[in-house]
């Protein structure tokens, strides 16, 4: 496969409701369960019915994602092929990238005791396999196609253009200074719940917002972490240190003797 920068289109004409997407994420994920009406840490995409439409929810994978600008310590990044992932190992739980994703797409482990951010990755390990995302090849109606961004464009141009059915506009082409996702539809999309900006630029003053605080947050958050450390440390090493010295005065032998 070329380093060429890779793309969905989802179709809304095409698309039956039958979750079968949602399904295929979720096994290719190793997440169990069944598919979810809404997004969640357990979802990375989900299908839900308006104004007599079935529409898919996921990451857009923006080409300037706000979410990677937002993050404090490069956790999120725009790949080469595309897909914006994201590595756990670097993350702080700042929830910035939440804050600043225009589609409200990310999601926290809240139910965890170390919580981390889940989103869709664009099945980013098989699509730098060369094989496409696994949505694209569950779908039974080709309601999702997967392939080279600029030949993606094409095709939706080509249908917009063609059929006067669909509203004459690419969601993605331009939005936020466009993304990987692409979507037609033969309804307006402000009336299937798409976030429609005021212009189409990049989101940057949305990630300044975040990272305006970002030096009082680390300084304080750093202090509060490092002393919460300490306490913990401090407190397990005088417990070990008592129950050395309870075992150094009452041997195991000596207390069955006296018991």
């Amino acid at each position: 496969m070329s380093a060429a920068k890779k793309a969905l289109l989802i179709d809304i004409t095409k698309c039956i409701g039958c979750q079968t997407c949602s399904g295929a994420c979720k096994e290719a994920h190793g997440i169990p369960g069944d598919p979810e009406p809404q997004l969640s840490a357990t979802a990375f995409n989900a299908v839900r019915e308006q104004d007599g439409k079935f529409v898919r929810k996921m990451c857009m994978h923006c080409e300037q994602p706000a979410c990677a600008s937002a993050c404090l310590v490069g956790a999120l990044r725009k790949t080469d092929y595309g897909p914006v992932v994201y590595d756990k190992g670097k993350c702080v739980g700042c929830r910035y990238c939440m804050m600043a994703c225009p589609h409200s797409v990310p999601r926290y482990e809240w139910s965890k005791l170390a919580p981390y951010m889940k989103k869709c990755d664009m099945c980013y390990e098989r699509v730098s396999q060369g094989k496409p995302t696994a949505c694209a090849e569950a779908c039974p109606v080709q309601a999702t196609i997967f392939g080279d961004r600029d030949d993606i464009l094409r095709e939706a141009r080509k249908r917009v253009v063609e059929n006067t059915a669909y509203v004459p506009h690419i969601y993605g082409e331009r939005e936020f200074g466009g993304a990987s996702m692409f979507f037609v539809s033969d309804v307006e999309f402000e009336k299937l719940g798409f976030v429609i900006p005021k212009d189409n630029e990049p989101l940057p003053e949305v990630s300044k917002a975040a990272l305006d605080e970002a030096p009082t947050v680390v300084l304080v958050g750093g202090t509060m972490l490092a002393g919460l450390y300490w306490i913990t440390n401090r407190r397990r090493e005088v417990l070990m240190a008592e129950a050395r010295e309870r075992t150094l005065k009452f041997p195991v032998a000596d207390t069955e003797k006296r018991s």
